[in-house]
Parts: C-alpha cells; sequence; structure tokens
C-alpha cells in the first residue's frame, strides 16, 4: 500500500493511523482523504488488526479541516457528489466492526471535526480544540457533521456551535459529551492504546453488535439530506466570499 500523507503502524493489532502532513496542520485534503480510504479498507480486510487510532503528526493539529483552496473548484455541479464522497469515506470507520479511537492533538477542525466524530470514541489532549467553523465561509459541515454533532452533544449545544462556528475546548468537549476522555498530549497515544486494548479484550460478536446498533440511527437518509443542503449554499455567492475572504485574512461580506 503506497502512501504519502499518512503514516501506519501495526502496534500488537492496533493499528496506530498517523495524518503526516503537519505543515499544512495534516489537513483534509482529497489526496489524504483518498489515502485515508485505502487504510480504512485495510482495517476491514486485515487479520491481525483489531483495531485502529487516527491521529495526527506534530502537537499542533489533529486535522485543522479541509484545503480551503481546494473548495474553489467546488460548485453548483459537483457540490453534492463532494459531500457524499467525504461522508463515504466517514461512514466507512463509523459502520466498521472493528472500533476506531481518535486521538484528537490541537485542532480538530470541519472534516478533521467530522472525522473525530466517525470514530467510535475520542480521546482529546488537553489542547485540543474542536469545532465546525463552516457557517464563517458561507457554508455547511457536509462530511456528517451535522448529524454526528448534534447525536454527541445534542440539538441546543450543536446548533450554537454550528451557527456561531466558535471552538469548544477540551474541558467543555468532555463536558458536553464530544468527549470520552481527556489526557496530556504526551500521554494521549498510550491512553488510547490502553483503552482500545480493554475494548478488545471483550467478545468482537459484541462489539460489532453493539456498533450496529448504536448506528442504526443512519436508517434514516441523513446523509443525502446534509448533502442537499451543503449543495444549496452554493446556490448563492456567500461560498466564494467566504472562501476569499478566508484565504486573503478578511472579513467575509456576506449577502444580506
Amino acid at each position: 500500500m503506497e502512501l504519502e500523507n499518512i503514516l501506519i503502524e501495526n502496534k500488537s493489532g492496533i493499528l496506530l493511523i498517523t495524518i503526516n502532513t503537519p505543515k499544512n496542520l495534516n489537513c483534509l485534503d482529497l489526496k489524504t482523504l483518498n489515502e485515508l480510504e485505502k487504510v480504512i479498507h485495510f482495517v476491514y480486510e486485515s487479520e491481525t488488526v483489531s483495531g485502529a487510532i487516527i491521529t495526527g503528526a506534530g502537537d499542533k493539529s489533529f486535522v485543522a479541516g479541509a484545503d480551503i483552496n481546494e473548495f474553489k473548484t467546488v460548485n453548483i455541479d459537483n457540490s453534492f457528489e463532494f459531500s457524499l464522497n467525504g461522508q463515504r469515506v466517514l461512514s466507512l470507520i463509523e459502520n466498521c466492526k472493528k472500533p476506531f479511537i481518535a486521538a484528537v492533538n490541537g485542532y480538530a477542525l470541519g472534516g478533521g471535526c467530522e472525522l473525530a466524530m466517525a470514530c467510535h470514541l475520542r480521546v482529546l489532549s488537553k489542547n485540543a480544540q474542536v469545532g465546525l467553523p463552516e457557517v464563517k465561509l458561507g457554508i455547511i459541515p457536509g462530511y456528517g457533521g451535522t448529524y454526528r454533532f448534534t447525536n454527541l452533544i445534542g440539538r441546543s449545544k450543536a446548533l450554537e456551535y454550528m451557527l456561531t462556528g466558535k471552538l469548544m475546548n477540551s474541558k467543555d468537549a468532555l463536558q458536553f459529551g464530544f468527549a470520552n476522555h481527556v489526557t496530556t498530549a504526551t500521554n494521549l497515544i498510550n491512553f488510547c492504546l490502553e483503552l482500545l486494548s480493554s475494548v478488545l479484550s471483550n467478545s468482537k460478536v459484541s462489539i460489532e453488535m453493539i456498533i450496529r446498533s448504536v448506528n442504526s440511527y443512519q436508517l434514516l437518509d441523513f446523509t443525502h439530506i446534509e448533502a442537499q443542503n451543503f449543495t444549496n449554499c452554493f446556490k448563492s455567492g456567500d461560498v466564494v466570499e467566504g472562501i476569499d475572504a478566508f484565504l486573503n485574512k478578511r472579513k467575509p461580506d456576506f449577502t444580506k
């Protein structure tokens, strides 16, 4: 398996997956997303892997979001498929019978936050900040964020964070139910290894059935609803304005 943006290491049956592009804060660009899909399929198929941990290289960022420059190529014609592609990859994690833990070190924003939420458990370092700030770009979360965030922390808090675009610190993430645990940055991976080892000491059949039962909320077709609403954002000029403002570090002038 050829990988350029991701590192993998088998630690006694637990695959440590590291998004390894720290210069751009481990952003979830399309190339990285495609590589991640390959790694997830490897987890599905491997007889020597029982579970996985996803983290980001360095101490600043888990995954700081999508590559905003790539949004320049997204428009009304391809935005629906763009959203469904990301949802499809992250749903592979959520629906995997082998448990995934997100080891969130630093920023987990936009697509990075959505990646963390697709994992079955989340452990945050004390310096972690998570959020879905897409509203500031004139779009919405498109990789499953609207429904997973609501499912994790409740409708009111999810709406507040998504409508304001503000970030959540590790203390609030633990209090509101986003994080399962918070630990130090230096202990993050070891903590996750111990937690996942504890999970994997149980019946594999039970683990699979619990994951399948918890994920039964997906029987409603949230994916297409979110993808369509993501596409609806491209019917206005707010996306172009929001992306240009972000890249040029100015305040956006959205449609009134």
